[in-house]
């Protein structure tokens, strides 16, 4: 099957007992069995299996080209399970450019346990290279949070795969329709399918899937002794977002790329981050690896925090929230929100100044949300 089939198909069968077309929502802790240790089909008990969170899991396994697929109660819940792989001695290479929760987790979680972690600018992969010491897994974020860098991530594989270390991408901004990390060498890919896969702010969840059947049953054995799985309803919710994918990704990238566009013209920004823009230190070889670009932009607006709350305090349809890729516009202010666990430094360091803000466009009519955006800036 093509993706769009498969976006609609893989794993969700039609239900053998009614012909109910749609996977039904299995709102059941246990399964009756026939016998000890003799169950119906293999289900037993809702955290070790859930027919409804099966689907969901098959499907993202069939539209990422993994082995498996697992899901977890959030996206983090989702890289926990991947980062625990990670023996006390192990080292871990991070992209420098990560999610704030990410940065948290690695520092304050993995890090106590042992781990020794080196963060690196992983946008030159020969940053990699001149790495002499050994590694056990390399973390990627790419497009990374919020500032849209981008990895290649067929030349940082071959470079691990040279030196035996695992590669984790997290897709969340990219999603499968955009870019499939394990076609291009790596060997784990996660996702907060809160997210795009979702697509309707109403879940929170993630998932994780390897390419490898070693791999693959590492994550399955954590999600089910961990145990922070999603229930069956989030599940179907989530399976129920993804069938819209294809069609929700193109518009939200159409309403960025106008966004982009008519931000780059203003005066009033000083910079527009975007992968779609050429412009872009990562536009060539997100080209090379995408089939499109990631629906995300950042800007930074000139006056800093105060013109930032000015802009903020005018707009209408944008509406000021910690998440992304939902149907509706969201707007985010990286320095207070998503990246608030790091010092003023490191965020400066980063590129994260008080005049960085992050957009995530929605499916709405893009002239309403340009019209929003001129507005907004007319107000500072």
């Amino acid at each position: 099957m093509r993706f769009e089939t498969k976006l609609i198909h893989a794993g969700q069968k039609t239900d053998r007992d009614t012909g109910s077309v749609n996977v039904p929502v299995y709102q059941t802790s246990t399964f009756k069995q026939d016998a000890p240790g003799k169950s119906r089909n293999g289900w037993t008990y809702s955290r070790s299996g859930n027919p409804t969170r099966k689907a969901l899991e098959d499907c993202v396994a069939s539209l990422e080209q993994a082995w498996g697929a697992y899901a977890f109660a959030s996206g983090m819940a989702a890289e926990t399970a991947v980062l625990s792989m990670l023996k006390p001695g192990d080292t871990l290479i991070a992209s420098k450019d990560i999610y704030g929760g990410t940065y948290r987790l690695i520092e304050k979680i993995i890090k106590p346990s042992g781990v020794k972690v080196l963060y690196c600018d992983l946008t030159d992969s020969k940053n990699l290279e001149k790495i002499n010491r050994s590694f056990s897994m390399l973390w990627l974020e790419t497009p990374s949070n919020p500032l849209l860098k981008v990895c290649d991530i067929r030349a940082l594989s071959d470079v691990c795969r040279r030196k035996k270390a695992i590669v984790c991408v997290d897709n969340t901004f990219a999603t499968p329709f955009f870019q499939r990390p394990l076609s291009l060498g790596a060997d784990i890919v996660v996702h907060s399918s809160t997210k795009y896969l979702g697509g309707h702010s109403d879940i929170i969840g993630g998932l994780a899937a390897a390419k490898s059947e070693g791999l693959a049953k590492a994550i399955r054995f954590y999600q089910n002794a961990a145990g922070a799985i999603p229930g069956p309803w989030d599940a179907w919710l989530t399976l129920r977002g993804i069938k819209t994918l294809a069609v929700r990704m193109r518009k939200h990238e159409e309403n960025a790329l106008a966004a982009a566009n008519f931000l780059k013209s203003r005066k009033e920004v000083e910079k527009v981050y975007f992968t779609g823009l050429k412009e872009h230190p990562g536009h060539e070889t997100a080209l090379k690896q995408m089939d499109g670009h990631c629906p995300i932009l950042s800007f930074e607006l000139c006056g800093g925090e105060k013109s930032v709350k000015r802009f903020f305090s005018k707009l209408k349809l944008f509406s000021l929230a910690d998440s992304l890729g939902g149907v509706e516009s969201l707007i985010n202010y990286p320095r207070i929100q998503t990246h608030a666990f790091l010092t003023e430094e490191q965020r400066l360091k980063l590129g994260i100044t008080p005049g960085l803000i992050r957009l995530s466009c929605g499916i709405e009519d893009k002239d309403d949300l340009i019209a929003d955006l001129e507005s907004a800036l007319k107000g500072i």
